[in-house]
């Protein structure tokens, strides 16, 4: 089959077996699949809870009530004991393992997203899994929430990815509650989440675990509006990766409701443009007729003050409005690079993203 980027999430029930403690078979039996994936050319990211089940571990399962501190000050101690474990176990297979720390804010500020955006490319081009955490010691609300499976689907919209796999300790989504309900059927494919799936949803999680087949459907919505295809799945499953990849049908998938790109050019077209940058008649007639990047030495002049990441709009010779893209540079450093080549980007700034002042995949033309 075709390469496929995954984002897989891993939730504290599956991590600890259903125990109060980690279970290194378990992580073993997911870090084994991650890497067979990997093996067969798929980009793999994994974002996983544990750090708290982790710290209260190491800390011998101290009484903390319900305190939102107590859980930080747990998360602190267990996330360096649960990326620990992960590095031990990938190195069996001599995968290099990476911790990237995430919240919500890191992800709605443009700046931070591009950054996050472009460490955790940089790292699955290397062969290097990324393996993600909320970054619980600062997050409050997210905490208390179980957010980690938002932030699976953030995760997957920012990187594109083809598929979102949610492993948890239930099969996937069914007709009533199964722990209820002998006869609940497990629903194997969902077209679109509508009010009837929502009411499917039930409780929040486990003991261990702070989600819940809510935060799973919230988490479900959000890919598929980003273009990204979600697969929710029992975690105990043995093998449940290779056999999902081989297209077995196992747990609920929801199509995605749009293309990734087609979702990216309908934000781009809403999304106010924070300034303008001129190009000269070369670079129109190129971004016009051959889809290409708009590189620097076509730009003759940028208005307004915006960071990197901002939605601006490209005009032509004539003041035509010609395209809207995301920049990847700010406004001063643009201004410098007005008429500049490729090659000397670094040499002016000290630094570079890349050779475009606005990629192709990142345009979205007017005319």
């Amino acid at each position: 089959m075709q390469p496929l980027r995954i984002v897989v999430k891993v939730g504290t029930s599956i991590l600890t077996n259903g125990t109060m403690r980690l279970s290194r078979q378990r992580m073993l039996e997911l870090a084994s699949q991650i890497v067979f994936a990997q093996q067969q050319g798929h980009e793999m990211i994994l974002v996983s809870s544990g750090a708290v089940a982790a710290g209260r571990e190491r800390l011998n399962y101290p009484d903390l009530g319900r305190a939102v501190s107590g859980k930080q000050m747990l998360s602190a101690v267990g996330q360096s004991r649960l990326m620990q474990i992960y590095t031990e176990l990938f190195d069996i297979f001599e995968v290099v393992v990476a911790q990237v720390l995430l919240t919500r804010e890191d992800i709605g500020n443009r700046t931070r997203y591009l950054n996050a955006r472009d460490t955790l490319l940089t790292l699955i081009e290397r062969k290097i899994v990324p393996i993600i955490n909320e970054n619980d010691t600062t997050a409050t609300h997210e905490i208390r929430v179980g957010d980690n499976d938002n932030l699976s689907a953030l995760v997957a919209t920012l990187v594109e990815a083809d598929l979102l796999v949610i492993l948890t300790d239930q099969p996937g989504l069914f007709t009533a509650d199964p722990r209820r309900f002998a006869n609940a059927q497990l629903i194997a494919q969902v077209s679109h989440i509508d009010e009837t799936t929502w009411a499917l949803a039930g409780e929040a999680g486990t003991a261990l675990g702070t989600g819940g087949m809510i935060t799973k459907l919230q988490a479900a919505q959000l890919a598929s509006r980003g273009g990204v295809t979600t697969i929710i799945a029992g975690g105990r499953e043995p093998r449940i990766l290779e056999r999902l990849l081989a297209g077995e049908q196992i747990g609920t998938r929801f199509e995605a409701q749009t293309t990734r790109l087609e979702s990216r050019k309908r934000w781009l077209l809403t999304e106010q443009p924070r300034g303008v940058v001129r190009i000269d008649a070369g670079a129109a007639r190129k971004l016009q007729t051959s889809g290409a990047s708009l590189l620097a030495v076509g730009v003759v002049g940028v208005e307004g003050r915006f960071e990197r990441g901002a939605t601006v709009l490209v005009t032509g010779p004539d003041g035509k409005e010609i395209a809207h893209g995301l920049t990847s540079y700010d406004s001063e450093a643009l201004r410098r690079l007005c008429g500049v080549r490729s090659d000397r980007i670094a040499e002016i700034l000290g630094y570079t993203y890349g050779d475009a002042v606005i990629h192709r995949n990142n345009l979205v033309m007017l005319a």
